[in-house]
């Protein structure tokens, strides 16, 4: 593993119900990546390698728009290691989950 990616996808729609029917579609579709994924309270992080990460990152907004926001606006983070090496997801957080 050499990547990974926290996203916040942001759909541009005004009902909270529209968001998060749209955000359960985007994370939807990071689960069936069959990649290790943590879904936060504002954003989901993604491992992987760097290539695969980003055009997840890319598909998450036109899941987005399919599932109806007419906007997007998405915040990511990137943690890039091309020798591999990243920390994983539960390095970073098992420790605080009990």
């Amino acid at each position: 593993m050499n990547a990974s990616v926290a996203i916040q996808v942001l759909p541009g729609v005004e009902s909270e119900e529209k968001i998060l029917s749209i955000v359960d579609e985007v994370i939807k579709h990071v689960e069936n990546t069959g990649l290790t994924y943590y879904v936060g309270p504002f954003e989901t992080t993604i491992e992987g390698e760097f290539e695969e990460l980003m055009n997840i990152v890319k598909e998450c907004q036109y899941i987005a728009v399919k599932a109806g926001a007419p906007s997007v606006m998405s915040y990511v983070k990137i943690n890039f290691k091309p020798e591999g090496g990243v920390l994983t997801i539960d390095q970073k957080v098992s420790k605080h989950h009990k």
